[in-house]
């Protein structure tokens, strides 16, 4: 039911004039969903306050509650067709007087980021209706007001249509690829970094949030369900910060509906802060990430770090280390030439990481992996406090060509997890220790010296003595068995 309801709004979205791709269909279905969910938050706040016989103050002013504007019911429970607002009507009081009163949240609650009333001013000020069509609006709404948020249940269906949507989108060109990382890759390095009950994670380029919500599952999962530890799950656990505008709207939603109800996702860009600004109390014991590669960042931008350079990535990670807690570990998604540039701030940033942290694990990955990106990957796992003294690699070989019809799976990565612990040397994996390394170049390049080494090629002449071999044993085995019969 729920997954045709969201194909039916993405049906209407196609035939109005102002949305035309799946970034759109998703930017323009989150503010729906997230006033749908406010709408139910207010409402269930309300019912408890009822119970313990104390007053609610309402987040919205009536007018602007979903139940008001949205879907206004009569007597029956059913759309209210004589004051519900439809056509122009509608398309102009969202344009002119719900989204400027939503975005005038942010203005109310820019001291207290990690209230649901700094994501609402931040959502509305950042993004716009593209609906043009009245109707089409009507519609949409009507749909998604059939939606529910009350039961774990409904959430966790919800999620996961989400989370497809966030799949599709990635899948559609236009830069959609950077919202979206393989969620088989994202769970397998959850799984090494083990995040625990207390501990904080930290995504600084957050995205579509798939990290933080792998990372709320798995904590969930395992910890005892107490009403302090869920408490400590929701608030004081997931940390993350965006500078794209429908990225953020996008990471909110989604880790809503994974259960987190007011994430503590900052809309900024993080590599404007000088990272020697970064303190103790700045830092976190779990990193996960795949920030953006490939990006030319300002001068002004690079004098906020050590080792100055216009990769985003090489910014990212500098940013990522000195926000690591002593003994932090992170789980880092990275363009696999940074173990092998020869470029200054390469040599340096690998020096650094190298004599900072202990980077234990580099897992190879085929490509294909991140579906239009077209570029090979590693994911660089490290713990912060002591130099590295060996590096375990494993090489990632499914078996198959990566792509659309063959995305990476659970299943292909089973074997990396398991054999993390204990870092064996197989076919697929190895060991280097850091004394064999070149101290000049720092070149941590993916040299599998385990794979077994492949027949040379043999030269013609080789080729047709064993032909003729060949054909001298089958002409003796027919002479052999005419005689039989």
């Amino acid at each position: 039911m729920f997954e045709q309801t969201f194909k039916n709004i993405d049906d209407i979205l196609y035939k109005d004039a102002g949305a035309d791709s799946e970034l759109d269909y998703i930017g323009q279905t989150s503010w729906v969903l997230f006033l749908r969910y406010l709408d139910e938050l207010d409402n269930e706040k309300a019912d408890e306050a009822a119970l313990e016989g104390k007053d609610y103050e309402f987040i919205l002013d009536e007018k602007y509650r979903w139940s008001n504007w949205a879907m206004p019911k009569d007597v029956n429970g059913e759309l209210d067709h004589h004051i519900a607002m439809t056509g122009p009507d509608l398309i102009a009081f969202v344009n002119n007087e719900l989204f400027p009163y939503l975005a005038g949240f942010k203005l109310k609650a820019k001291d207290n980021p990690k209230t649901i009333e700094y994501k609402i001013g931040e959502i509305f000020s950042e993004i716009g209706n593209k609906v043009q069509s009245g109707y089409n609006l009507r519609e949409i709404l009507s749909l998604a007001d059939t939606l529910p948020f009350k039961s774990t249940k409904d959430k966790h269906e919800l999620s996961h249509l989400y989370e497809t949507k966030i799949k599709n989108m990635g899948n559609a060109g236009r830069n959609g690829g950077q919202y979206y990382t393989p969620r088989p890759l994202i769970r397998s390095m959850v799984q090494v970094t083990n995040p625990k009950i207390g501990e904080t994670v930290y995504d600084a380029a957050v995205g579509s949030a798939g990290f933080l919500c792998e990372a709320y599952e798995y904590m969930y999962e395992k910890m005892d369900k107490t009403t302090f530890n869920l408490k400590t799950l929701q608030e004081t656990t997931f940390y993350g910060k965006e500078k794209k505008n429908l990225a953020y709207v996008i990471g909110v939603m989604n880790m809503i509906l994974h259960g987190i109800e007011a994430p503590n996702i900052i809309h900024i860009n993080t590599l404007t802060q000088s990272i020697r600004d970064i303190q103790e109390e700045d830092r976190y014991d779990v990193i996960l990430a795949n920030p953006p590669f490939g990006g030319k960042e300002r001068k002004e931008v690079q004098q906020n770090f050590d080792i100055k350079t216009g990769e985003t990535a090489f910014l990212f990670l500098q940013h990522f280390i000195k926000s690591l807690k002593t003994g932090g570990r992170a789980a880092i998604v990275i363009k696999n030439t940074f173990l092998s540039n020869t470029d200054n701030a390469s040599v340096s940033l690998r020096k650094n990481l190298l004599e900072t942290c202990n980077l234990h694990t580099v897992l190879d990955m085929p490509g294909g992996t991140f579906l239009g990106a077209g570029v090979k990957t590693v994911v660089l796992f490290f713990r912060k406090g002591e130099p590295t003294k060996s590096i375990w690699y494993y090489q990632l070989d499914p078996g198959r060509n990566m792509g659309k019809t063959n995305p990476l799976n659970d299943k292909d990565l089973k074997e990396f997890v398991n054999l993390q612990p204990t870092q064996p040397e197989t076919e697929k994996s190895w060991n280097l220790k850091l004394a064999d390394i070149d101290e000049t170049s720092y070149d941590l390049s993916v040299k599998n010296t385990n794979t077994p080494e492949e027949a040379p090629l043999r030269v013609p002449e080789e080729i047709l003595q064993e032909m003729k071999s060949l054909d001298a044993e089958t002409n003796q085995l027919l002479t052999e068995i005419e005689e039989l019969i």
